[in-house]
């Protein structure tokens, strides 16, 4: 039974941040539980735009989602299964949360978290941040940007992390090399550059299926090597759950940790009654407009959604409350299956919704660990239909846009939904159908104050009831960030680690 004095469960986004820090100390011993392989030579994974070929494939744990009555039943959540998680897996489009977004969560019981105190973290990471290279800026991306600004009115943005903004458009910023077009994923960047410390330990391939405590004090947790042998690994300080907002959740529910109604339907042994477990399932759901254009588009791309769109509908709002992704190709995986045909040469537009009203549910259908949990999301389920209309309404922009020099130029007709529908019901309807995610889970563990039943974590991102564990993750989000979450989950682990550092003082 190997002892460390810190054991992370997994090796994704903030686990990478966590175990790197840490192990700045010659002492502290670390170990990573990864149940993916390395992403070390692997081109397939460290070349960003070879994204797409990693969803559903053998790197991805690939989460499908219960009916969803007034969704989409089909869409299923991409979680990596490789070193560097998501950020391994996803386009690495990179926003410093709004000012508005870490309040919201310091609001919401997460004290210390506010936009003040958060604003450190960000100059600590070691993630390449950078805009979208010129050399990667496509023509029609170009020409998307300047007429969102001419059709809008939305400033034009030049590097959406110089300041706070509540609307623009312009090319994101990402982080990667643009001379190579590699990842500056968390792996890369915390990792690769100290896999020779003697003080940390990459357990890959290795599967982690139960927390194991004695009391209330977590010890370690078992786990299945790649060679089928199954050891306790055991912490001696801290277990630090990193899973992120499937399997950290799904883990602490296996170990008996978790509503205790849900567990003891299923014969678990309940070991603390945490109600929160699994609530407060957050997404950021989108939908789609296909345009056609007139012959093929240029192949120069960082990884073909590079620019992007915010909108302020609420001029009383803080913060953005409709994005778009702008897509250099013509993303039909959910129109087709209404029977919408493919283009042979296209675009997309992807509204977007920033600030869902809409929660969601991960629970347990089976003791079996090898079982994935239900993921219930309760798209647009909202009794306001705020998300739904945030769609249509996002269609409606997307058509102004489009019908605008000198994008317009480009484009030959629009594919789906297609001109003839034009009424809110009809709109909304198709914008539902075809609503797909972005792969931004959240909020299984929420953080907040000590008199909130359904918080799961405390500020101190210590569980509640518990001691020696700790969740660092995209699970602790109160409320969903307005922006992709990645560079947040990032920040979540350089606290994190800075909390350890000064607990262990």
């Amino acid at each position: 039974m190997p002892t460390y004095d810190y054991v992370v469960i997994g090796g994704g986004t903030a686990g990478s941040v966590i175990a790197s820090r840490l192990t700045e100390n010659p002492d502290t011993t670390v170990a990573i539980i990864e149940g993916g392989p390395s992403d070390i030579d692997r081109p397939d994974v460290l070349t960003l735009r070879r994204w797409m070929g990693l969803l559903g494939g053998d790197l991805d744990y690939d989460y499908p989602t219960t009916e969803q009555p007034r969704g989409n039943s089909h869409i299923r959540h991409s979680r990596a299964k490789v070193l560097g998680g998501c950020s391994s897996h996803n386009t690495l489009i990179a926003f410093k949360p709004l000012p508005s977004d870490w309040d919201e969560w310091e609001t919401a019981g997460a004290e210390g978290w506010g936009a003040v105190p958060m604003e450190a973290y960000y100059a600590r990471l070691k993630n390449n941040i950078v805009p979208v290279d010129e050399k990667d800026r496509n023509a029609i991306a170009r020409d998307f940007v300047d007429a969102a600004q001419g059709a809008l009115g939305v400033p034009h943005v030049d590097g959406f992390n110089q300041k706070p903004f509540s609307e623009g458009v312009g090319f994101f910023d990402l982080a990667y090399h643009p001379e190579n077009n590699k990842r500056s994923s968390a792996s890369v960047a915390y990792l690769h550059p100290y896999l020779d410390r003697p003080n940390l330990h990459l357990m890959l391939e290795t599967w982690a299926y139960q927390l194991a405590f004695d009391g209330d004090r977590a010890t370690g947790v078992h786990v299945r090597t790649k060679d089928g042998e199954e050891i306790l690994v055991e912490a001696g300080r801290e277990v630090l759950l990193c899973a992120g907002a499937v399997d950290s959740p799904r883990l602490l529910l296996h170990s008996g940790i978790g509503p205790r109604a849900d567990l003891e339907k299923l014969g678990i042994t309940v070991r603390h009654d945490l109600p929160g477990v699994g609530e407060n399932l957050l997404d950021h759901p989108e939908s789609v407009i296909v345009w056609e254009t007139d012959g093929p588009i240029p192949e120069n791309s960082a990884m073909d959604s590079d620019a992007g769109l915010f909108v302020r509908r609420d001029p009383k709002g803080r913060g953005p409350d409709l994005m778009f992704h702008f897509y250099q190709i013509p993303f039909t995986d959910n129109p087709e299956r209404l029977g919408y045909e493919r283009p042979a040469h296209g675009v997309s537009m992807t509204p977007n919704i920033p600030k869902p009203h809409s929660r969601g549910r991960l629970y347990l259908t089976s003791a079996d660990p090898e079982v994935k949990p239900a993921l219930d999301f309760r798209y647009f389920t909202d009794e306001d239909d705020y998300d739904a209309q945030t769609l249509v309404d996002g269609i409606k922009i997307a058509r102004r846009i489009a019908r605008t020099e000198p994008l317009a130029g480009w484009l030959k007709r629009e594919v789906a939904p297609g001109p003839g529908i034009t009424d809110d019901e009809a709109l909304s309807e198709y914008a539902r159908k075809v609503a797909h995610t972005v792969y931004h889970p959240a909020g299984t563990c929420r953080m907040g104050a000590e008199d909130d039943e359904l918080a799961v974590v405390t500020p101190e991102l210590k569980i509640r009831g518990l001691t020696n564990i700790r969740i660092a993750d995209a699970s602790v989000f109160p409320t969903m960030p307005a922006v992709n979450p990645m560079i947040g989950v990032l920040m979540v682990g350089e606290k994190c680690a800075e909390m350890l550092g000064g607990d262990a003082r």
